[in-house]
């Protein structure tokens, strides 16, 4: 094709073609980041999830500061060592996230639950303060407790601190909250999974969380006679274990979270204001009751939650007698 003078027309052509697409482009660039400046449009803002006082954006900082990307994905983006955890305060709700998060090398046991229920944001958080009712409302906590509460996990234990720990809760709250589109898939009902339960399909009385409360009732129930004339360091050693004390304490001398528990009894202890005072019984009762009334030095405040209320005296001696073994 040829125009005046025989000069090519098409060239002509093409360029104007290349700048309308150009333009076109342009006009749609501007109008999705004009749309962007829009409301949310009912997607979750992270400025305005909040909790126990904590800010989404400041558990965020803390999730990076601490590198959890490294063996976690959150909507899928991260690391797949770990589990995704963009649904886990959904699935296993706040209580269970405190329990947890401060002592991460074991799970947590019914009865580390039922003192996190003690503290008003979790109990907020889930509106109960009551364990069985909180397992019923998060299904996954009680899967969790059934299958694994007590046991050691592979992710090592943090050195976070209570404020620390109230961020990335209100971190996770906000990402349970995010439109994920349908992130992560569900697995199809006819796959099997390696411990041969159908996929979707939860431990034999995960869903109704009856084992979780059976275990819970033990572990706070007072001392039965047969319990009472059992060998009290024995029944110590028992108790530990299923309150979760072990997650957080050595029975040597190792720190962990918290100090370790072997040779402690009858000998002196530095606290945090400069004092020393001897592990007697009477202090190691406080230390369970009050465990911020006297604070072992090099040890942050405000970690270890009480367990006054989950312990009677008769368990308490069996607790003491058990420590004094070691």
């Amino acid at each position: 094709m040829s125009c005046l003078n025989g000069t090519d027309c098409r060239e002509t052509a093409k360029r104007r073609a290349a700048l309308a697409v150009l333009a076109l482009m342009l006009a749609i660039f501007l109008l999705l980041s004009a749309w962007s400046f829009l409301p949310s449009r009912g997607q979750a803002v992270p400025d305005e999830i909040q909790y126990g006082g904590a800010g989404a954006v400041e558990g965020k900082r803390v999730f990076q500061a601490y590198n959890c990307m490294g063996c976690h994905t959150i909507v899928g983006n991260g690391a797949y060592l770990g589990p995704d955890l963009t649904r886990i305060h959904a699935d296993a709700g706040a209580a269970w996230l405190a329990a947890f998060l401060p002592s991460a090398g074991g799970w947590p046991t019914p009865a580390a639950v039922r003192v996190q229920l003690q503290n008003p944001a979790a109990r907020e958080d889930a509106g109960t303060a009551d364990l069985t009712a909180y397992l019923q409302r998060y299904p996954g906590a009680a899967e969790r407790l059934d299958r694994r509460g007590g046991q050691h996990t592979l992710m090592p234990n943090l050195p976070l601190n209570a404020r620390e720990v109230t961020a990335l809760i209100a971190f996770l709250k906000y990402t349970a909250t995010l439109h994920t589109e349908g992130w992560p898939p569900k697995p199809r009902e006819d796959r099997r999974m390696p411990n041969g339960l159908a996929a979707g399909a939860s431990s034999p009385g995960s869903g109704a969380a009856g084992p979780a409360v059976a275990v819970i009732a033990t572990a706070a129930a007072p001392a039965t006679a047969d319990a009472q004339a059992q060998d009290p360091v024995a029944r110590g050693r028992q108790l530990v274990s299923d309150l979760g004390c072990v997650a957080c304490h050595a029975t040597d001398q190792k720190r962990t979270v918290g100090p370790g528990w072997g040779g402690v009894a009858g000998h002196a202890v530095e606290l945090a204001d400069g004092t020393t005072v001897t592990a007697d019984e009477a202090y190691l009762v406080r230390s369970i009751r009050q465990p911020d009334a006297q604070i072992v030095a090099g040890y942050p405040s405000h970690v270890m939650p009480s367990y006054d209320a989950l312990i009677d005296e008769a368990d308490m001696k069996a607790i003491v007698a058990y420590l004094s073994s070691l």
